[in-house]
């Protein structure tokens, strides 16, 4: 039986697979084939892509293996090469092809979001985190026609590091440290558009201490919690505030047309995501 799944660690709250099968029954081929919850660490992510069958569709890669599978796979999507970071795998005939959805999901949240409220063009941002969500918001912000970006980090080196990703992809950004708290509350307070990809709490004391304009936009990646700190005080201020399910939601999506090369029904898919 043709069958796809989700690969990482913890893997159990994932909501990849009611978006999938969502998705799947909207284009009428739900009944045929089947989607998988599997975990798989760092270890044993070499083995389980060698044990692939020729029934595997497709593989939505969440953490910790967005970049270690880069070295495993055949070919690479350019984006996701110059991103650092893959989220989906499409074998065929025999061949592993790694592509970088999540590019196209923050995108997809922002500008529907901004234009929902009639927004105008941004030209700033600021990145909170400096990973491989990271990278990929990077990559988005500058789609999303942002000139001047400013990441906000504990660290900026280590393999996966946005500094590399924004090498590759051509483009300019200022590096600030958490500790410099001044410039950390000033680049956020003028950014038009406030991407967090920071883990839950983390960014709660920085988000007690902001008075966001009506006219800035947040995306937390985020999706579990919904309702997080940052989150809450820009929906208090009258934001713009994108939910990290959008942002999941738009690149499962793509994935979808990827691996059946169906377009799926988006409403549907939104419609059995939780509450």
């Amino acid at each position: 039986m043709s069958w796809a799944g989700v690969i990482g660690s913890p893997i159990e709250h994932s909501l990849s697979p009611l978006l999938h099968r969502a998705a799947w029954d909207s284009v009428g081929v739900g009944s045929d084939w089947t989607y998988r919850t599997i975990e798989v660490t760092k270890e044993t992510l070499p083995s389980f892509l060698s044990s692939l069958d020729s029934g595997c569709l497709g593989l939505s890669v969440t953490m910790p293996c967005k970049q270690d599978i880069m070295s495993l796979i055949d070919v690479c999507d350019p984006l996701a090469q110059a991103v650092g970071s893959v989220n989906t795998v499409v074998p065929s005939a025999g061949v592993l092809t790694g592509f970088n959805t999540d590019v196209h999901g923050i995108v997809m949240a922002i500008d529907q979001a901004r234009a929902r409220r009639g927004c105008d063009a941004p030209h700033s941002a600021v990145i909170l985190g400096s990973g491989a969500t990271a990278a990929s918001s990077l990559a988005a912000l500058g789609t999303l026609g942002i000139t001047r970006t400013t990441v906000i980090a504990r660290r900026f080196g280590g393999p996966g590091s946005i500094v590399v990703a924004a090498t590759r992809l051509g483009v300019e950004i200022d590096q600030v440290l958490f500790s410099d708290h001044e410039r950390v509350m000033h680049e956020i307070a003028s950014a038009d558009i406030l991407i967090s990809t920071l883990p839950a709490h983390i960014g709660d004391d920085i988000a007690k201490q902001l008075s966001p304009r009506t006219d800035q936009c947040l995306l937390d990646v985020i999706y579990s919690p919904r309702d997080t700190q940052l989150v809450q005080v820009y929906e208090a201020n009258g934001a713009c505030v994108v939910y990290g399910v959008e942002m999941l939601l738009h690149q499962a999506h793509l994935q979808v047309q990827l691996m059946t090369g169906k377009n799926a029904d988006v409403e549907a898919m939104r419609q059995v995501i939780p509450q």
